[in-house]
Order: structure tokens, then C-alpha cells, then sequence
């Protein structure tokens, strides 16, 4: 089900910081700019509000979920509030095993190939790397060669449109987008031109076959 919401754009928005205010603004943008999953972080303010804000504004468009999720509880108030995904920061196999007897997808946070393995035998509907920063595509391309091909792998932490490349060549399956996509405060114009950077550097990659150099500059950078 998972792979359904990664295409066409398999770019997983994560909202920190954002308000149920301006959640509705926020994501009608996304998806005008192909986003299909938005994560809001459990350790927003209002959180739980933002997620029901979203849901109620964008319906079945997208996957709606919450990141950061630690705990069962937590995990409890996100499909209350109609999310239905849980994103991770750490490999908890109890957490993911709940998530998936509550019929929610999960994408847990994973460092290494025992966390991956573990995550999946767990249930885990895809891998978030995390944090990206810390490890380098030559490090997913090894990975690549035990983990299964349509597992859906997405790098998170420190990506932008000029990163996007070297990553897709090592078979990154998609990415989770932070702070150079969304921070509060940050205008709806400016979020509609980052989101749409992020979006011309994944085609352009995908569609031009080898990676080549993309110089997709966001706003401010």
C-alpha cells in the first residue's frame, strides 16, 4: 500500500513546527506541487490537531500521518485523529508490530542493516535512513545488495534537490523532506517553489536514466 502514495513523487513532506491554522494552506500546496505523503512530527505543538486539520482539508489525496512517534499511546491519538501512517525516528519492533495490527503503514528510522532487517521482519512497510546526514549513498548502495529491490528505502535529514542525485543512483526509492522544504514562518510562496524544486530534481533524475548534476537551487540557498 505503501508504494501506491511513493508515485508518482516519492517525496514525503515532514511539517515540524507547523499549526492546525495553517495546515489547510499548506497542504493544498503540497499536493498542487505532487506531494501524496505529509508527516506532521509528534513533537510539534498541537500535533495531533494539525493531523485532524489535514485530513479534514485534503481527504484521501494524500497520506497523512505523524513522525517522531515513540509510543503505542502516541500512536493511538494519530489514527484517532485519522492519520495513517507512523514514521519513526529509531527501530522499536514492538512499536512497529502495533502500528501494523492497528492497519496503519510504518516507516521506522533504521542506521544499520540489523535495524533494516529487524524492521522488516517486524513489519515495517518501508525504511526510513535516518539521519542521511551520517551515512552516504555508497553506504545505501551496499545496502542495496541484501536489501530487497522493492523495499522502499527513503534518506531523510540534510537533502535537497543538489543531493537527490548521488542518493537515486545508489537506489534511493524516495526521500523524506525537513527544513529545506517547510519551517514555521515560512511564506506559502516560498514553500510552493521549494516543493516544486524538489519535484523537477526527482523527474528530471528519473527521467534522464544515468544521474547527472542537478542544479536545482531552492530559494535561499
Amino acid at each position: 500500500m505503501l508504494t501506491s502514495w511513493l508515485h508518482p513523487l516519492p517525496l514525503l513532506a515532514i511539517l515540524r513546527g507547523v499549526t492546525p491554522a495553517e495546515t489547510g494552506p499548506i497542504g493544498q500546496t503540497l499536493v498542487k506541487a505532487g506531494f501524496r505523503i505529509l508527516e506532521v512530527p509528534f513533537n510539534s505543538a498541537q500535533a495531533i490537531e494539525s493531523i485532524a486539520q489535514l485530513v479534514a482539508a485534503l481527504g484521501d489525496q494524500v497520506m497523512i500521518g505523524a513522525g517522531t512517534v515513540r509510543r503505542e499511546h502516541d500512536m493511538a491519538l494519530v489514527a484517532a485523529a485519522g492519520g495513517r501512517l507512523i514514521v519513526m525516528p529509531h527501530t522499536d519492533v514492538t512499536l512497529i508490530r502495533a502500528t501494523k495490527s492497528a492497519g496503519l503503514l510504518c516507516i521506522p528510522g533504521v542506521a544499520t542493516p540489523s535495524e533494516a532487517f529487524a524492521a522488516l521482519d517486524a513489519g515495517a512497510d518501508g525504511l526510513k535512513l535516518f539521519p542521511a546526514e551520517q551515512m552516504t549513498p555508497t553506504v545505501l548502495k551496499a545496502w542495496r545488495a541484501v536489501i530487497p529491490r522493492e523495499v522502499a528505502t527513503l534518506p531523510v535529514g540534510g537533502i535537497t534537490p543538489d543531493t537527490m542525485p548521488g542518493w537515486i543512483a545508489a537506489g534511493a526509492s524516495g526521500f523524506g523532506i525537513g527544513s529545506a522544504l517547510y519551517t514555521p514562518n515560512r511564506s506559502i510562496t516560498e514553500i510552493a517553489s521549494r516543493a516544486h524544486a524538489f519535484a523537477k530534481a526527482w523527474q528530471r533524475e528519473t527521467a534522464a536514466g544515468p544521474v547527472t548534476s542537478v542544479q536545482t537551487k531552492l530559494p535561499g540557498l
